[in-house]
C-alpha cells in the first residue's frame, strides 16, 4: 500500500473520532482549548494533538496530579480541597477556569478522579470522575462512575471529556 492511501486511510478514521469532531468544531467556532488533567495523566491532551492542525485551537494543557500543581498552578483553593477533596464537582470547576485563565483559552476542561487500583472510598470508590468545563459565562461538572483497570478508566475518562467539549460547542450557548 503507497503512503497516499495509507494516509487517506487514516485521515477518513480520523474524520469519525471524536478528538476530530471537537477539532472541526473548535475550528469552526474560532475558539481554543486547554486542559487540565489528574487521573488521564496527559491523555485527552495526547488524544487532541493527534489530529492534524490541533495547534490552531489547542494550547496545552497541565497535568495536574499532585495537589499542589492545583493549587499552586491552577489555582484551586486549598479550601475546596480539604471541604469537597480532589474529586468533586467544586475542583474541576476550578481547575477548569484556572487553565482557561492561565493560558488565556476560551474553553477550559478538566478532569480529576480515581483510576485504581487502590485510592477508592465508599463515598468515591474506584472509577468516580469528574470532568468540568468552563468558559466566561459558562461552568458545567458531570459526575461519571466508570469500570474496569486503571487504563480502562483513563480511557473512559478521556473520551467522556472529549464528548463533553463536543456537547458544547455543539448546543446554542
Amino acid at each position: 500500500m503507497t503512503n497516499d492511501r495509507l494516509l487517506g486511510r487514516y485521515n477518513s478514521c480520523m474524520s469519525y473520532s471524536r478528538e476530530a469532531k471537537l477539532g472541526r468544531l473548535l475550528q469552526e467556532t474560532g475558539q481554543s482549548l486547554a486542559v487540565a488533567e489528574s487521573c488521564t495523566g496527559g491523555l485527552i491532551g495526547n488524544l487532541i494533538t493527534n489530529v492534524p492542525g490541533s495547534s490552531s485551537y489547542f494550547i496545552g494543557g497541565v497535568i495536574a496530579y499532585a495537589n499542589e500543581v492545583k493549587v499552586e498552578i491552577l489555582g484551586v483553593k486549598s479550601t475546596t480541597l480539604d471541604s469537597f477533596g480532589a474529586v468533586s464537582k467544586e475542583t474541576v470547576q476550578e481547575m477548569a477556569k484556572g487553565i482557561r485563565t492561565l493560558f488565556n483559552a476560551d474553553i477550559g476542561l478538566s478532569v480529576s478522579g480515581i483510576a485504581g487500583p487502590e485510592g477508592g472510598t465508599m463515598e468515591k470508590p474506584v472509577g468516580t470522575v469528574w470532568i468540568g468545563l468552563g468558559t466566561t459565562e459558562f461552568d458545567r461538572a458531570e459526575k461519571f462512575l466508570f469500570s474496569g483497570d486503571r487504563e480502562s478508566i483513563k480511557q473512559q475518562a478521556a473520551q467522556s471529556a472529549l464528548e463533553i467539549a463536543i456537547r458544547y460547542l455543539s448546543e446554542d450557548n
